[in-house]
């Protein structure tokens, strides 16, 4: 009698769960999210490397990402150029839609040669500590010149240069951010390859006491506005800006720049046609500029 009782009970639990297994199977079948075969296309055609500088998690997160439209496919920085183009043909965009790539551009031009220093600073020799104190310059808009965004790049791509200012390494700068992040003047910005002109200064200071404080500084003397035909270029709060949306090679605004501070930026790799074009662009304009000059004297 009690033997049967086990019997029962062994088949009953047995029952149970072969309905349960089968109640579980036809729900994973049901339920089942089918993952986009572009997922794993992206996933091969990523480096793999996991860095994180995408935003995410890793190379698998941002495949899904990608597939999903919540990413660029130049959002993969070691990648680059070429990774961008192969995950835009997976995706089936055009090239032309696909956001150009960005690097870094340091806005300030107030090296040692041309930043007057005012101060004496003996503390911690960075940044962000010799921000607190106003660091050595008497320009307090411009570059430290401690290197901490030297510190933060995962890619080796800027070191200081000889003038005190950082200098960035286009062909391995992969546009993460670290170093806007760390610079606690905000002269380091991210630009797309075929932003082709910069203003190289971030002062917000009247033109007479920039002038002062820098030899390289922009004054606000409003001939760049005044040269732009295309309205990309205004002077506001003291200083020059672009409005890229607008125009990316405003390069009239370059031609009667007093400090040569509104510049053709060097070009970022594959855009080197790009900005040679836009440099003799410049060029025509210069000499039309000074054969008018010429004629009128």
């Amino acid at each position: 009698m009690g033997f049967s009782i086990v019997l029962i009970s062994l088949a009953s639990m047995g029952g149970v769960g072969l309905v349960l297994a089968l109640v579980l199977a036809v729900a994973d079948k049901k339920l089942a999210v089918k993952e986009d075969p572009r997922v794993e296309k992206a996933l091969g055609v990523l480096p793999g490397v996991n860095c994180g500088a995408c935003g995410f998690a890793g190379c698998a997160a941002f495949a899904s990402a990608l597939v999903e439209g919540k990413v660029s496919p130049n959002g993969c920085k070691p990648g680059g150029a070429e990774v961008a183009k192969k995950l835009t043909a997976i995706l089936g965009l055009d090239e032309g839609e696909a956001v150009s790539p960005k690097v870094a551009r340091v806005l300030c031009s107030g090296g040692l040669k041309e930043a007057v220093l005012d101060k004496v600073y003996t503390g911690i020799r960075t940044c962000a500590a010799a921000h607190l104190v106003g660091g050595e310059k008497a320009c307090l808009y411009s570059c430290i010149g401690y290197g901490d965004c030297c510190e933060a790049c995962p890619f080796d791509a800027i070191h200081m240069g000889d003038n005190g200012l950082p200098v960035v390494d286009l062909k391995k700068c992969t546009g993460c951010g670290e170093c806007v992040r760390v610079c606690p003047r905000n002269i380091i910005e991210l630009y797309e390859y075929d932003d082709v002109v910069h203003v190289y200064c971030r002062s917000r200071d009247k033109g007479a006491v920039t002038k002062k404080n820098c030899s390289a500084g922009c004054i606000a003397c409003k001939l760049c506005e005044r040269d732009d035909d295309s309205g990309a270029v205004a002077v506001r709060d003291n200083l020059s800006v672009i409005d890229h949306g607008i125009n990316k090679a405003p390069v009239g605004a370059t031609v009667r720049c007093p400090t040569k501070v509104i510049r053709v930026s060097e070009p970022a790799p594959g855009y080197e046609e790009y900005f040679k074009e836009k440099a003799r662009e410049a060029e025509k304009i210069q000499a039309a500029e000074a054969a008018s000059k010429k004629k009128k004297e």
